[in-house]
């Protein structure tokens, strides 16, 4: 297995202001948040010097993929991120252990361009995969 490491939790919320606001309570500092077209979202990092990195994500309109999860949970955690080395051999990987690709590999203009892809395990929810 590709050496593995934590990147961030992602959060669905309706407005990129308000929540990081909210974070701020707890010593978060937010980021520019950026359009990314392919996703159809607009996406915020909040950092802290001794806590995770946060990435606030929020739908552009109705056909924006968190909709549903906004819809059904309110603000809420949805996935994880790991980065990987080798993102095509992670995800052949993750096949073999019964994860489902979700969104197949793509840019990530908010990481950095880097690949990234979406897979889906029932015994451990959505994560996101980025190459290194």
């Amino acid at each position: 297995m590709n050496h593995i490491e934590f990147h961030h939790f992602g959060i669905a919320c309706q407005n990129i202001d308000k929540t990081a606001e909210a974070y701020s309570a707890l010593g978060y500092s937010k980021g520019e948040t950026i359009f990314d077209p392919l996703q159809n979202i607009n996406i915020c990092f909040l950092t802290h010097t001794e806590m995770p990195l946060v990435e606030l994500l929020s739908p552009v309109d109705d056909k924006s993929p968190i909709v549903q999860i906004l819809e059904k949970n309110g603000v809420t955690p949805y996935h994880t991120c790991y980065v990987v080395d080798d993102l095509d051999s992670t995800i052949r990987t993750f096949k073999r252990l019964r994860y489902i690709i979700v969104s197949k590999p793509k840019e990530a203009c908010a990481i950095g361009h880097r690949r990234v892809a979406f897979l889906y395990h029932a015994d451990m929810g959505l994560i996101e995969l980025v190459e290194k």
